[in-house]
Formats: C-alpha cells, structure tokens, sequence
C-alpha cells in the first residue's frame, strides 16, 4: 500500500481540524506532496464497506463516521450540543446568507440590536471577522467559518439551501397544515 496514504490516513485519524492541502507541505518534502482530493478519494473507496468515511468540511477534510450510525454513537457518546437562541441562530442565517455584511446592516434587516448575539457567535467561532467596510466608519465585516460548515455538515456554503427551496418548503408544510386543520 502506498505510504503517502497511510500517512494521510493517521492524520486524519487524529485530526481534530479539517485536513487541508497545505498541511501536507508541512510534512512531505516539497518534491513529493500528494494531491489529497486523489488520496481521499482511495480512502473512501477503501473505506466504502466501514463505519465512517472522509468528508469535506470547509477547504478540508475530516475522518467521520457515517451517518447511519449516529443514533447508535450519541447513546454511547454524549455530544456536546451547541445551544443557540433563536436570535443567534437569525443573525447566523443573516450573515451566512448575506456575508460579508456589517453588524448595521444585521440590525436593519432584524430590526434589534445584536452585539451580544454577534459577540456570542464569535466566543462559538461560527463567525469571524473578516475585514472591514469601505463606508464611513469602516464597520466591521462577518462572515461564516469552517467551524460553522463543520456544526452544519457542510463542505461549503453552496450546499445551503437557496431561498427557492426554502420557499417549497415552507410552501409545502403550510398545504400539509392547511389540509389538517380542514
């Protein structure tokens, strides 16, 4: 079996963050780094009759058990769930819909205040800043982080929902409230 892919096997089995390509010229030489999209994919055809498999997160890669097994896994495991408000979970929507967009332009379409929701989903790393406005004031900018893909299952922002299905959805769950309730 190829070395490379035994090394990027180990370090996705202790990796705690997404394993990304530059890490890997940390530790090959700069002649013989692998590609790791190639690697990941040897080792989820190597992994396609196991328990988990490797997912991209972000810009990255993590070894993850498959989702069939949850149940199984948060009876043995307690997660540590992520509580968010509902406020929190509004301004997150807004920024990851929106981004970058400045702490003004959040209170102006949710009408309230929201330092401390802002500050809250910092300290949670969900949201970073990243760079500021070119208006006057310069006001900070917010946008979503690999932790935020990482809590949501995504690989990256394009597989959030686009406000087309979101609108189906809520389309469809009135009609099935509707046709109850009658």
């Amino acid at each position: 079996m190829n070395e490379q892919l035994l090394i990027i096997e180990s370090l996705l089995f202790v990796a705690s963050e997404p394993l990304m390509q530059s890490d890997l010229t940390n530790i090959f030489d700069d002649s013989d780094i692998p590609s790791l999209d190639e690697i990941v994919s040897e080792l989820n055809i190597k992994y396609s009759d196991h328990a988990f498999e490797v997912k991209a997160v972000g810009e990255g890669y993590m070894l993850v058990s498959k989702k069939q097994f949850e149940p199984f896994i948060s009876k043995y495991v307690p997660t540590k769930k992520l509580m968010l408000s509902n406020a929190s979970l509004e301004v997150l929507a807004i920024v990851a819909y929106k981004q970058p967009i400045s702490r003004i332009d959040i209170e102006s379409i949710r009408g309230v205040d929201c330092k401390g929701v802002l500050k809250n989903l910092l300290n949670k790393k969900l949201i970073k800043i990243g760079g500021r406005d070119d208006s006057l004031g310069k006001a900070l900018l917010y946008h979503t982080t690999d932790e935020y893909l990482k809590h949501f299952g995504l690989a990256s922002l394009s597989e959030m929902p686009t406000s087309s299905e979101i609108s189906e959805i809520i389309d469809s769950e009135d009609n099935g409230i509707t046709s109850e309730v009658i």
